[in-house]
């Protein structure tokens, strides 16, 4: 019955049926997908945990201000001193600010800096349910009122509505990165196959899973309180594309096996699905399921985004092995065009780069291994460096953006705190206790009256440091500490640099927490699959070595090369999740061959012959894998420069190394104690490896071509 199951898509008559099926779906998931962006959630309440002091002190705030807001912090720059006119065109400016929609409360300022040369103007934008995309609305109104008649002076907008309002721009190469993404998985899929039909069906099918993902995405984000945001979105696209692509390629190399040895297409594809289906599945199953995992996690962004990939890579293997069976096998033999698989043909008899790797490690396979985890554990030293304690405001970016540039000039000009306050809401009655315990907190600038309702007060102080910096977070523990010893007064202290620090002692929090159920999961998973325990282990360990190497050598390069400020503190987390996910991947692909070679040759030949077999599929999946999550380069992020610069050079070296060299070298030293304490451990039939020179598998040797 499962065998049936699984072949369903082969069938004559079934293949039409699921091509209905696909198609009947799609017509309204189009439609949906579409929506995805409307319950996309942008505001602080879509990233911070929901237990922390600075979301508490959001609610309470609300008393206090119109509404969730956020401050846009106006600066006017003369060089050579601001005139009198200067002054009233600001404030000119101010009173069509107040027009803007979404504007709230009164403007603070004009404020003339006592250099002289830059005027500051505090405006509160409401945050609403829009998040970004209304901070980003209202900036765009109030910079095409300050450039209006500025008649040389310099404006810009920064502080968080500007910030904001830069990231909706950055996020905005949404539609780029798909583009991108499909042409990257087109011209190495063109490489792989050479030719020019074939890479239509992968593409056409991950395209058609990312619609029915974004689909399902959007019926959760509406009906179960799934949180989406942008991020989300762009993670979705390039794991949806390159995980896709991978089962894609794995499938399409066994189907074309045995095309050579079935005349019936039909046939073939039902046994390239019950051969290839058993490790796609527990591939898309370890990813999926790491990804749920981050369900435990208390950083909302990290909650949301957990479920949805999973939705995601779910949806991506649904796709690839019903609807992309079924379109093989509806084109035939000529998809494969100008070098189609005959009945009967062997393939490329000549000695593959592959075969002449496994013959070289099988010479010294533990010399081989031992001097690869060296290598790597030399790598992985970079580590120490890594600077994953949240990227500063202005260091957020690959560019100089309007609010970049804003707040370097504020800085030169004005107090670095002074429009973004901390804030701390206590009862009434202890009021001027905290103002005063509030102004003698080192690296708070002042502190201004407090504001009594509803028998709450609320304090607003200004930080010395830039807001977000790590000495502006030192000054908020310390404010904490203060005002939390105030006997009776409920204090609680909030603000922008309050929210970084939350975030980042949340993010530290779900490392600890998901990162050894993660291993967990994906440990049982290959024991279920391999029927083994020491297997298991010893790819876990690989995957593991093969993380902290890449994370050392991208240590390097962004403190070194590419000069960035500093990682999101969700960073480390996050490239954990997907390269412990994804790389198990290309174990699971070999590992699974090398068993079923096994049954027939033994541990040690039948990893040669497995080698052999998916080193060219396995290679092509991750540079398709690799090329997908490196197009996140392309937008103007350092956040999504640094995820896919790692992820990349990751899965580019469990794919070169890990799993051509380390996992091969030890599944031939180990020989059958790979499969302890399974049946095949059982078995005491292990080949001595062949002389170097001879090639022991030819009709194998081009299989993975």
């Amino acid at each position: 019955m499962l065998r049936k199951l699984i072949t369903l898509p082969s069938g004559r008559v079934a293949k039409w049926a699921i091509l209905a099926i696909w198609l009947a779906l799609l017509i309204p998931a189009f439609v949906l997908a579409g929506k995805l962006g409307d319950v996309e959630k942008n505001d602080n309440s879509a990233w911070l945990p929901g237990n922390a002091e600075a979301t508490k002190v959001l609610e309470q705030a609300k008393r206090f201000q119109p509404a969730e807001t956020l401050p846009a912090i106006v600066i006017y720059d003369r060089p050579e001193g601001v005139t009198p006119a200067d002054l009233a065109k600001a404030q000119a400016d101010v009173e069509a600010f107040k027009g803007i929609e979404k504007v709230v409360g009164q403007p603070q300022g004009p404020l003339k800096a006592q250099d002289g040369r830059a005027i500051q103007v505090v405006v509160q934008v409401d945050d609403g349910n829009e998040g970004w995309d209304g901070a980003h609305e209202v900036v765009d109104a109030m910079t095409r009122i300050g450039e209006r008649n500025a008649n040389g002076l310099g404006f810009h907008v920064t502080g968080p509505a500007g910030y904001a309002s830069d990231s909706i721009t950055a996020f905005s190469g949404g539609g780029a990165l798909e583009m991108i993404t499909a042409l990257v998985v087109v011209v190495i899929l063109l490489f792989t196959y050479r030719s020019p039909l074939l890479p239509l069906l992968p593409l056409l099918t991950a395209g058609g899973a990312l619609v029915m993902a974004e689909a399902v995405i959007y019926l959760l984000a509406r009906n179960a309180g799934l949180t989406v945001n942008t991020q989300t979105s762009l993670i979705l696209t390039v794991l949806v594309f390159g995980a896709a692509t991978d089962y894609a390629l794995l499938l399409i190399s066994r189907y074309r096996e045995e095309l050579r040895r079935h005349e019936d297409r039909h046939e073939a594809m039902a046994e390239a699905l019950y051969r290839s289906s058993p490790a796609i599945i527990a591939s898309a199953a370890t990813v999926a399921v790491s990804l749920l995992v981050l369900l435990l996690a208390t950083l909302t962004s990290s909650k949301g985004l957990g479920p949805a990939c999973a939705v995601g890579v779910l949806v991506g293997l649904l796709a690839m092995v019903t609807l992309m069976p079924a379109l093989l096998v509806v084109c035939g033999r000529w998809i494969f065009w100008p070098v189609k698989p005959s009945y009967g043909s062997v393939g490329s008899t000549r000695e593959t780069i592959w075969t002449r790797v496994g013959t070289a490690i099988s010479r010294r396979p533990r010399l081989v291994w031992v001097g690869t985890v060296l290598v790597l554990g030399v790598m992985a030293v970079g580590v120490t460096g890594l600077k994953a304690d949240g990227i500063p405001s202005n260091g957020q970016f690959t560019d100089k953006t309007q609010a970049v540039v804003g707040e370097e000039i504020q800085s030169r000009h004005f107090p670095a705190g002074s429009g973004d306050p901390v804030y701390v809401v206590a009862k009434a009655a202890s009021a001027e206790q905290v103002r005063s315990v509030l102004s003698g907190v080192p690296g708070i600038a002042d502190v201004a009256a407090p504001v009594i309702k509803d028998e709450k007060a609320f304090v607003l102080g200004t930080l010395k440091d830039a807001p977000g910096s790590k000495a502006a977070m030192r000054t908020v523990e310390r404010a904490r500490t203060a005002i939390h010893g105030i006997e009776g007064a409920d204090a609680r202290l909030g603000g922008s640099t309050a929210i970084a620090l939350d975030t980042q002692r949340s993010a530290a929090r779900d490392a600890k927490v998901i990162i050894p159920v993660v291993l967990i999961v994906v440990f049982l998973i290959l024991a279920l699959l391999l029927r083994a325990i020491v297997a298991p282990l010893l790819l876990m360990a690989t995957v593991v070595l093969s993380f902290g190497a890449a994370l050392g050598v991208s240590a390097l390069m962004f403190n070194h090369v590419f000069g960035f400020a500093g990682a999101d503190a969700n960073f480390t987390l996050l490239v954990f999740v997907f390269l412990v996910a994804l790389g198990i991947d290309y174990n699971i692909f070999l590992v699974t061959r090398v068993r079923e070679e096994a049954l027939l040759h033994g541990t040690r030949r039948g990893a040669r012959i497995g080698l052999s077999a998916t080193g060219g599929v396995i290679t092509s999946a991750g540079l398709v894998l690799a090329g997908t999550f490196a197009a996140l380069g392309s937008l103007p992020l350092v956040f999504a420069a640094q995820l896919g610069f790692t992820v990349a050079f990751g899965v580019l070296l469990d794919t070169m190394i890990v799993r051509s060299v380390l996992v091969t070298a030890l599944a031939l030293d180990v020989g059958r104690w790979m499969w302890w304490p399974g049946r095949l451990f059982r078995r005491h039939d292990d080949a001595e490896p062949p002389t170097a020179g001879s090639d022991p598998e030819p009709a194998l040797a081009g299989a993975g071509r």
